[in-house]
């Protein structure tokens, strides 16, 4: 039916990649490429399709972006490269008219900022090119969205409160590892909370605030309150909301060498001079870290993310609502080679592809997950491998 270009040979990379191969009626040509077309070639060569082929590119460079899209003449490009390079890739599809997927919102270099403004700036031009660009489309972002559209449509007549709540039940045997990009990961953690509160954000310190929340299969485990992109996109598209939080598990072990990180200044995203030379000590810690992509190995547990929603019902009457998938770090292994974290990313951006492919999710500008028909999406999710389950009106800290 149509050929894309996955841009990042990461963890999600690799899942996006196996997953697109495992869909040949949708992804008939896949292109990988990142950096280092080595890498690429070995994900091609583990997953053993004809219809994947490999490129290299640098993400950071418009030109050599342009040059990637014309050699290939993709339909849509899959975004699972750096947050950074977000722009410069709409900017090389917007030049050669191809649609557009990412799973994290744009974010400069050199300030840890999260917001869709930089992005959302690309409407009328993606919607004067007749090209649909579909913004977050991971979990979290992404599933977390399709979840909350899919509560208004089915049983909300007003959605009042949110919370997405994602744990991380598992272990990788490390002393200190993150499960996806250290850069990234830090960067997001170690920033002021945010929370949406009767109409306004409400700052918080980062980790001020945290609670027990129990976890399907799991049980309780210490969550903390962070800000994260999909809640700006969201109180938006849902104006009812009038409280929206995310949170997030950390062991203690992991939060007392993130705290250390930071005493050292290993969390620095300013260049110091070493030497002679200019480093960014995240950008060298991130270069001694354990790569996320080798965790899955040794990964037992599970992950556990969904959103909790109260309000009015369809029938007037109060209601809560939570809906949520657990995704195994041992299954997903054994199917992509990669731990839960990257599966539970890559999957929702293959089925988001596919969304636009078969015209179920086309539309000209740049939109959020959530302002898609949430059923088509719903249904995939089981197929391809992150089922989901609700609980209505129940008490989950039993």
């Amino acid at each position: 039916m149509a050929k894309v270009i996955i841009i990042g040979a990461g963890g999600v990379g690799t899942v996006v990649a196996y997953k697109c191969a495992q869909n040949p009626e949708v992804f008939t040509e896949i292109v990988l490429a990142s950096r280092t077309k080595s890498k690429c070639d070995a994900i091609a060569k583990a997953i053993g399709k004809p219809n994947i082929t490999t490129d290299s590119v640098d993400a950071d460079s418009v030109d050599q972006l342009k040059a990637l899209f014309e050699r290939h003449k993709p339909q849509l490009v899959i975004n699972v490269a750096l947050p950074y390079q977000d722009l410069t890739i709409m900017e090389a599809c917007l030049a050669c008219g191809v649609n557009y997927l990412d799973t994290a919102n744009y974010e400069p270099k050199d300030v840890a900022h999260f917001e869709y403004s930089w992005q959302w700036a690309y409407r009328e031009k993606f919607e004067k090119a007749g090209l649909t660009a579909i913004l977050g489309c991971g979990f979290d972002p992404g599933v977390s969205g399709v979840f909350t559209a899919y509560a208004a449509k089915h049983y909300f007549d007003a959605m009042e409160t949110l919370d997405i709540v994602d744990c991380n039940a598992g272990d990788h045997g490390k002393a200190f590892a993150t499960n996806f990009n250290p850069e990234i990961n830090i960067r997001e953690i170690t920033q002021n909370g945010r929370y949406w509160q009767d109409g306004e954000w409400v700052t918080t310190k980062p980790l001020e605030f945290h609670q027990p929340l129990t976890y399907p299969n799991i049980g309780p485990r210490e969550s903390y309150l962070l800000y994260h992109e999909e809640l700006e996109s969201l109180v938006q598209n849902f104006p009812t909301i009038k409280r929206a939080r995310f949170w997030m598990t950390f062991g203690q072990e992991y939060l007392t060498h993130l705290r250390v990180i930071q005493n050292i200044g290993m969390a620095r995203i300013d260049e110091v001079d070493y030497n002679g030379t200019k480093i960014v000590p995240l950008q060298f810690l991130k270069a001694v870290l354990p790569n996320p992509q080798d965790l899955g190995e040794n990964y037992h547990g599970e992950t556990s993310i969904g959103c909790r929603i109260s309000g009015v019902g369809k029938d007037g009457k109060p209601l809560t609502y939570y809906i949520y998938n657990n995704c195994s770090h041992e299954e997903a292994y054994k199917e992509t080679g990669m731990q839960a974290v990257s599966y539970t990313t890559g999957v929702p951006a293959m089925i988001g592809a596919m969304m636009f492919l078969t015209g179920k999710w086309n539309k000209p500008g740049v939109h959020n997950v959530e302002e898609f028909d949430p059923d088509p999406f719903m249904a995939q999710l089981s197929v391809q491998g992150l089922p989901w389950h609700e609980v209505v009106n129940g008490d989950l800290e039993l």
